[in-house]
């Protein structure tokens, strides 16, 4: 098993799926066993949302695959696990997401130089399938500029 010094988990639907308005850095609350599940990359946010529960915001549906040497020790490998923000960072977002349609999405999930686990977090807005379909050709005209600027 191998223990990497720096971890970056993406989310990589979210700005195709989001249209994105504002990002966050918040900590995680993890046991033992979560923390070195996730120094060895053994994590999915693709599915995961955030939600706030008794005025606290939680990570829901975020997957943490179980540590192999953990014994009866072990995780659920999908629970809600609490994110850490300031007060005054919680009631902006609560504030903010009661707009219709908004919702936080985590994009990346990470450990920082000082080795703590961090998800970056943000608030965004579903896109509609026009939108969808604009991004898919605006990626494609940059992919056929970069292929002819690399031909020549």
């Amino acid at each position: 098993m191998k223990i990497e010094k720096s971890i970056a988990i993406y989310n990589k639907r979210a700005r195709f799926e989001f249209e994105i308005f504002d990002e966050i850095e918040a900590g995680m609350v993890l046991t033992g066993t979560e923390i070195k599940s996730l120094r060895s990359s053994r994590a999915s946010i693709t599915e995961s949302f955030c939600q706030f529960i008794d005025g606290e915001l939680y990570i829901i549906n975020m997957t943490i695959d179980e540590y192999k040497l953990g014994t009866y020790y072990n995780h659920k490998t999908k629970r809600e696990r609490k994110l850490l923000l300031h007060k005054r960072e919680l009631q902006k977002l609560e504030k903010k997401l009661k707009d219709v349609g908004n919702t936080i999405i985590p994009l990346k999930l990470y450990i920082n130089d000082k080795g703590k686990a961090k998800v970056l977090i943000a608030l965004g807005r579903g896109k509609k399938l026009y939108d969808k379909r604009e991004s898919i050709k605006d990626r494609e005209n940059r992919r056929n500029l970069d292929r002819l600027l690399k031909k020549s």
